[in-house]
């Protein structure tokens, strides 16, 4: 059975680069019983938060592509850099690397938008303004990614 996380959370990050994880998360993570974490880059400018087992499902397929190819290599490379093991601590923070904050631009106020398997830490103000570029329309965007709509029952 897979379990999907879900949820939007709103956050700080202390001076020193912690971040506490909402109760909330930390319940739908337990299901992973795991306090180790991977933290990498995201495609977008955020970071990702994987629990490291299936940080070790993303990489069997990260790891499948040939590096004899130069855009391979590239992406392998990309999705390597920066990544960084991270463990819950006492306090249920976990502590990110200065280096992946200032890529990310992150300061103080992030969100955490968890979803399938994993859950992606945004700078506050970069996640509100991903929000306003969002299609007008749902229902267009579905229809170009998942096919044509049934035929209306006016026809």
């Amino acid at each position: 059975m897979v379990h999907a996380l879900t949820g939007e959370y709103d956050c700080k990050i202390d001076a020193k680069g912690r971040l506490r994880l909402p109760a909330q998360l930390l319940k739908q993570l337990a299901v992973f019983q795991a306090s180790d974490y991977i933290v990498n880059r995201g495609y977008d400018n955020h970071l990702m938060l994987y629990p490291k087992a299936v940080w070790g499902e993303k990489t069997k397929e990260i790891n499948q592509l040939n590096l004899n190819i130069k855009s391979h290599r590239q992406t392998v490379r990309y999705f390597y850099r920066g990544a960084s093991e991270v463990k819950v601590d006492g306090s249920e923070r976990i502590l990110l690397a200065k280096s992946l904050l200032d890529w990310a631009g992150i300061e103080r106020e992030v969100v955490l938008f968890a979803y399938q398997q994993q859950v992606e830490i945004w700078d506050k103000q970069a996640y509100l303004k991903m929000l306003e570029e969002e299609p007008d329309s749902f229902g267009e965007l579905s229809e170009q990614i998942w096919g044509q709509t049934p035929p209306s029952e006016e026809q």
